[in-house]
């Protein structure tokens, strides 16, 4: 019976191990997988949720700028007399 135990130990003990290397390797799959993809994005022109959020930002503001502006021509324009050619 003390065999069986011994083999049957020595089994589990190996299959923990494998599991463990197994767990390492995806691991350091995932880990070069991410580093790759970052790789990958970093060399393309993508621009992040921050700097595209800043950008709307300031169109927003030109937008609303322009719109005031547009407005107080036209007042000044309502105001100057015309003058014929």
């Amino acid at each position: 019976m003390q065999t069986r135990n011994k083999v049957l130990d020595d089994f589990s003990q190996l299959m923990t191990n494998a599991m463990g290397v197994a767990q390492g390797a995806k691991d350091e799959a995932q880990t070069a997988m991410n580093s790759m993809v970052d790789r990958w994005l970093a060399e393309r022109d993508f621009v992040t949720r921050e700097e595209f959020e800043a950008v709307r930002t300031m169109a927003q503001k030109a937008r609303e700028e322009n719109e005031a502006l547009k407005a107080r021509i036209e007042a000044l324009e309502a105001e100057t007399p015309k003058k014929s050619k």
